[in-house]
Formats: structure tokens, C-alpha cells, sequence
């Protein structure tokens, strides 16, 4: 064996941790340019986001669509403008109309929804608009969600067997901007938690979702169309990176801003570093179909019947605590009993209380036990935890 052959790369880190978030490293990556001639199929690069046309996009090998889409979204700027994604706009208009009445019944029964990143009442959201749009006119549900530039780029990025959800956003006039983040899954953990999974999970949480947004309106940039800044998601401690001060006052600073019109769809990598910008305008109610696609595989190959099991298991735990168990102990058999993960949840009657997720089950019997309850007192809690949850 030659001394060469033998010399052996250093291994990646396991962990991510804030100091692994150099904001030169960062900004190496996002202000490079997107080099237009590695995407023949998009028609125009504008402040380093590809813009495609629908039309064009149709027309081509669908294969080699989603492959450039791909190659877009992993290795290229991470976001993507669909110029007339919605050829025939009255589609959008009807769905427009299914949304307002779900706002008006909305208001008419006082409830406000929340916002992850932004203060509750300063937008008009619908949680689970795909569920309530389905039920209050399927035909204009089967029209909408029949656009075939929503498959193509779902496809390319998830692969078969995705799932929709939609979540409606109307910022108003006046309307406030959210703050930069990364999204689903380890953009809605603290950075405690989210330093807690190893660094290939960090690498793994973009290719489960891809995240997506129809414009039902047209959206000038004082109307307050979402910021983004190309390139950020190839910056593997981002999801630690985007509360840190220096990083969002470099993305205030930085961040781009593209008007869209109505029909327009814009999909990103949810690594992306971006946030909904302020709605400057006097009158334009800025509205929007929010799309998350979720890959077949974020799920167990089991039903289990988690509540069940832990009803059956936390006698044992109080029994074990009063023995003197220790903390990693207990916490062992509640990681292997309990639902550790709070989604999917009904986000209507389960809002994030502390940070930007409800309390998991898990968490839920962590208290019981940290607070002694006793086992109905448990079995109740749950229930009614469960009942939140359903749509």
C-alpha cells in the first residue's frame, strides 16, 4: 500500500453546534451568483432567483424538468419562480373565494389563527386550508389541485406518494413582516433541540418537504412578497444559524424581494433562509396559498397506539421514580412509548404555546411524571391532547 492511498480524509462532524455558524463561511455561499447557463430550461435570472415559465417548462422532457428543478432547489440558488403556473387565473380567482369564506367564517366564530413567525391577528391564516377548501367546494378543489407545475416540481423534489397541505396567509395592509427562519421539520425547534439531532439529520430535513406558494393576488414588491436570500440553504449549521443576531441582521440587510402575479407559484428549499415581508401598500390585501409537501416516508411502517401504551407503561414509571430510577432511565422507556414529535396536529385547536410547536406526548408525560400525577389524571390529559389534534 502506497503512503498515499493510505492517508485518510478527515471525518465530517457528528454534531452541529452555534459555533460551527461562521457568518463569513455563510455569506462565501449566498453571495456567490446563480450561473444561468447550468438551468437551459429557465428563461431569466433575476437577483440570483430562476424564473421559469410555465409554458416551457410543459413542453420540455419531463425528466429533464425535474432534474434542473432539482439541481435548482439542492446546488443552485434554492428557490424557483413558475411564471403562469396557473394559466387560467379564474381557477385561482374560485379557490380566492373559497378562502375568504373560510376567513369570514373564521372571523364570524371569533377564533384568531396563530402565526409561527409572526404576531397572532396581524394576518388572516387558515390552518389546514386543503382539508376545509376540500369540503366547502370539491370542484374547485379538484380544479386547483389538478396544476400539473404543483406534481411536477412535488415529484422532482419528494418523489412519488407526497402529501399536500396548505396553510392560506392574507397579510394586510399595514401588515408587519415575519421574522427570517428556516422551516419544517428542524426550522419549528429551538436550537437546543435542534442541536440535539446529529449533523446528517441537519442534511436530511430539506429533502422531507418541499415548500410552496401560489399568489392569489398580484404582488407588487410594496405588497410586501416574501423575502428570501439565494443560496442560503447549502449552509449546513442553518438551522442554529438563523435566531443568531449577526445572521438576521446580514439577511435584513441582504434578503431579495420579487413581485409575482396572480398565478404565479414560487417553490424553495425549506433550508432556504426567508421570512414574509412587510405589506407597505395602502389596499392591497396580499394573499396567498401557502404549500407544504411532505415525502411519503416521514412516517413508522407500524400503527401503534401510543396512548394506549403509555396508559399501560406510566404506572410503572411513578412505580420506578419512587424506587429511585434515574433520569435517563425513566426517559429511555418514555422515548420508546410515548410520541415524541407534536405534528401533525390541528394547529386551530392546537397552537404552539412556548416556541413554535404544542407539546408532544412525550412531553405531556415528562410533566405528569416530573409532577407526580396520578395515572387518571394522565389518561384525561391525553385525551383531551389527542382531541386537539384531529382535524
Amino acid at each position: 500500500m502506497s503512503a498515499s492511498s493510505s492517508v485518510q480524509t478527515p471525518a465530517p462532524a457528528a454534531w452541529l453546534s452555534e459555533r460551527d455558524c461562521d457568518l463569513d463561511a455563510f455569506r462565501a455561499l449566498v453571495e456567490q451568483s446563480t450561473d444561468a447557463s447550468s438551468y437551459p430550461l429557465a428563461s431569466a435570472v433575476e437577483r440570483n432567483v430562476l424564473l421559469y415559465d410555465a409554458e416551457r417548462l410543459a413542453l420540455a422532457d419531463r425528466r429533464t424538468a425535474q432534474a434542473e428543478l432539482v439541481h435548482a432547489l439542492a446546488d443552485g440558488p434554492g428557490i424557483v419562480v413558475i411564471r403562469g403556473a396557473f394559466s387560467d387565473t379564474s381557477v385561482v380567482d374560485r379557490a380566492t373565494a373559497v378562502f375568504d369564506a373560510l376567513i369570514a367564517q373564521q372571523r364570524a366564530s371569533g377564533a384568531t389563527a396563530g402565526d409561527h413567525f409572526a404576531k397572532p391577528g396581524a394576518n388572516d391564516r387558515v390552518w389546514n386550508a386543503l382539508e376545509k377548501a376540500a369540503l366547502h367546494d370539491p370542484e374547485t378543489f379538484a380544479d386547483y389541485y389538478a396544476n400539473d407545475m404543483v406534481a411536477l416540481v412535488s415529484t422532482a423534489w419528494l418523489g412519488p406518494g407526497y402529501q399536500v397541505t396548505s396553510q392560506v396567509n392574507v397579510v394586510n395592509p399595514g401588515g408587519a413582516a415575519q421574522t427570517v427562519h428556516r422551516d419544517y421539520h428542524l426550522g419549528f425547534l429551538s436550537n437546543e433541540t435542534a442541536a440535539a439531532y446529529p449533523a446528517h439529520v441537519h442534511r436530511l430535513s430539506p429533502v422531507l418537504t418541499l415548500q410552496g406558494a401560489v399568489a392569489h393576488c398580484d404582488m407588487p414588491v410594496e405588497s410586501g412578497p416574501t423575502l428570501y436570500l439565494p443560496h442560503s440553504q447549502k449552509f449546513e449549521p442553518g438551522y442554529l444559524a438563523w435566531r443568531l443576531p449577526e445572521f438576521q441582521a446580514y439577511f435584513d440587510d441582504h434578503h431579495i424581494q420579487l413581485p409575482l402575479a396572480k398565478g404565479d407559484a414560487v417553490f424553495f428549499n425549506p433550508a432556504l433562509f426567508h421570512a414574509a415581508g412587510s405589506n407597505h401598500s395602502a389596499d392591497i390585501r396580499r394573499a396567498a396559498n401557502l404549500l407544504q409537501v411532505s415525502s411519503a416516508f416521514g412516517r413508522a411502517m407500524e400503527t401503534v397506539d401510543r396512548e394506549a401504551v403509555v396508559g399501560a407503561v406510566y404506572p410503572v414509571l411513578l412505580a420506578r421514580k419512587a424506587e429511585g430510577a434515574s433520569e435517563q432511565w425513566l426517559e429511555n422507556v418514555i422515548a420508546a412509548s410515548a410520541e415524541g414529535y407534536p405534528f401533525p396536529t390541528n394547529l386551530d385547536n392546537d397552537p404552539p404555546v412556548d416556541g413554535l410547536a404544542p407539546p408532544s406526548q412525550a412531553d405531556v408525560v415528562r410533566r405528569a411524571l416530573r409532577e407526580s400525577r396520578p395515572p387518571r389524571a394522565l389518561r384525561d390529559e391525553l385525551r383531551a391532547a389527542a382531541a386537539r389534534r384531529t382535524s
